[in-house]
């Protein structure tokens, strides 16, 4: 495999350049292993809103399977979540997303597009992923005793990877509004997949995508910021986790909360609905 054709970024599903054709890429298998390193494969999806925050994902590390879900109920000041090991409650298809656990249930409907995928250089392998940002996400909640219907915008994260065994990265999603009244939507990083042209970063503007440059995160993801824009951050319920699985050591935060401030081209945030998120894993 030749890394000279690394970094790609398009639209899904459009026709890849023919220097791509020796890697096994979305929506091929790709293999388990790529020399040392097992594939790490993800799919997330962050549904943002003034009432209620959710996300959802199943993961795969080689072999080991891990599901998750969070709820932060802000009206009820409550945060519900569950981590486990398999496939768990957790059930994650085309345009579709669903969590029945316990008390708990979450029916989504979701509005997909085609997405910007992105393939970049890890290590000595390499790393694909599909971002969508700003899709409409419709369905039922039932948590806490009470049900409710969401209509809310959400942030889509297919990731299929060969990352090195120790990875870390800073990252941001989120949807809001402009003052001018377009939707705007975000992802944000820093640590993968980041290279100064053509990486997965992608700010969407009334569901148009364009790439800003490198972001910068504070220590405290207390901000993040790109060349002509700055996101401020108040995190209201945080998500996290510390494992040491032997062979899989994970130090995990993402907080859910709310964004001010402004993207670039000088687009000013009316409001704005998220997360921030910091992950130190060896893998």
């Amino acid at each position: 495999m030749s890394h000279a054709s690394l970094p790609y970024r398009g639209r899904f599903g459009a026709v890849r350049p023919e220097s791509l054709s020796g890697l096994a890429l979305p929506p091929a298998a790709m293999p388990p292993r790529q020399r040392l390193r097992p594939l790490k494969a993800w799919r997330y999806v962050g549904v943002y809103g003034p009432e209620l925050m959710l996300c959802l994902a199943a993961v795969r590390i080689g072999p080991a399977r891990q599901a998750f879900w969070a709820l932060w109920d802000r009206e009820a000041g409550r945060l519900h979540e569950r981590t486990v090991i398999g496939r768990g409650p957790v059930e994650l298809g085309r345009g579709r997303a669903l969590v029945r656990d316990r008390e708990t249930e979450i029916v989504l409907e979701l509005e997909e597009t085609a997405g910007i995928e992105t393939v970049c250089r890890s290590g000595a392998t390499y790393a694909w992923t599909r971002k969508q940002g700003g899709i409409r996400a419709r369905g039922t909640v039932r948590a806490g005793g009470r049900e409710r219907r969401i209509q809310s915008r959400a942030v889509i994260d297919d990731t299929a990877a060969y990352y090195e065994r120790h990875t870390r990265w800073r990252w941001s999603a989120g949807v809001g509004l402009a003052r001018d009244g377009r939707e705007l939507a975000w992802n944000l990083v820093s640590g993968v997949n980041d290279p100064p042209r053509d990486s997965e970063r992608t700010v969407w503007i009334a569901g148009e995508p364009a790439e800003p440059g490198p972001a910068t995160f504070a220590e405290d993801l207390s901000a993040v910021s790109v060349p002509g824009g700055e996101l401020r951050f108040a995190a209201e319920a945080v998500r996290a986790s510390d494992q040491n699985l032997v062979l899989i050591r994970s130090s995990y935060r993402q907080p859910f909360g709310t964004f001010s401030g402004r993207l670039p081209g000088g687009i000013e945030l009316a409001e704005g609905y998220g997360v921030m998120e910091e992950h130190d894993v060896r893998w």
